[in-house]
């Protein structure tokens, strides 16, 4: 099955009970209603502005070159394809910045997951993980993207690779650019042109005239 398929599949039963779920009962709606968009305003209650103004106000959490590792392997989870963009396209980076200082709890685990990604790759390949090349990048993360075929000495690398696919995933598909790719338009107002001929007739019954020309017919665009 195509990669945005498969995770359009789970995303409802997994990544959003993985960290949705957790932001409306860590936040209520604070984590979801940035997740889209952080610089608008619209519809946001007074206090989500004050809760956002504060956050944005923050020193940042992560280092530089932890962004760096973050943006490069959010883009290997959520690479760019003819559909949508990648991860960072959709500024998925800065999605997973605000979400550790939303939800302190993830940032022992986020800061040790690039901590233990930078020195397994140094190990093999004598050198931090965004230095390394796109193939050595893979072959990283071939390790830790499959837990069920993952060494017993990966067992910490596998924790912090579904922790930072979820996130990845949460984050690009509640960002604008994510909800374009599921083709989710929401509540739409379409037009009705009333109960078909053929049905009416196998009931024997039909519009008056008043009933055809006030309520059951529309203008052709």
């Amino acid at each position: 099955m195509d990669r945005r398929k498969s995770i359009k599949t789970l995303l409802i039963g997994t990544v959003g009970a993985g960290v949705l779920v957790e932001a409306c009962k860590n936040s209520d709606k604070k984590a979801i209603a940035s997740s889209v968009d952080m610089s608008l305003d619209a519809d946001r209650m007074q206090e989500e502005k004050n809760y956002l103004k504060k956050l944005n106000a923050e020193e940042k959490f992560f280092t530089e070159h932890e962004m760096t590792t973050i943006t490069v392997l959010g883009d290997i989870i959520m690479p760019k394809d003819a559909v949508s963009g990648s991860a960072s396209d959709a500024k998925v980076p800065e999605f997973i910045e605000f979400i550790v200082k939303d939800m302190p709890g993830h940032q022992t685990p986020m800061r040790g997951g690039l901590r233990w990604l930078d020195m397994q790759c140094l190990k093999q390949f004598d050198k931090a993980f965004v230095d390394c090349d796109s193939n050595q990048r893979i072959a990283m993360v071939d390790q830790i993207a499959y837990p069920n075929k993952a060494k017993p000495d990966m067992k910490q690398g596998v924790a912090f690779f579904n922790l930072i696919r979820n996130l990845v995933t949460t984050g690009f598909f509640t960002s604008e650019m994510g909800v374009k790719d599921l083709g989710y338009k929401g509540n739409t107002p379409n037009q009705w042109n009333g109960v078909p001929d053929d049905v009416l007739k196998q009931y024997g019954m039909a519009y008056s005239e008043r009933e055809l020309k006030e309520c059951a017919s529309f203008d052709k665009a």
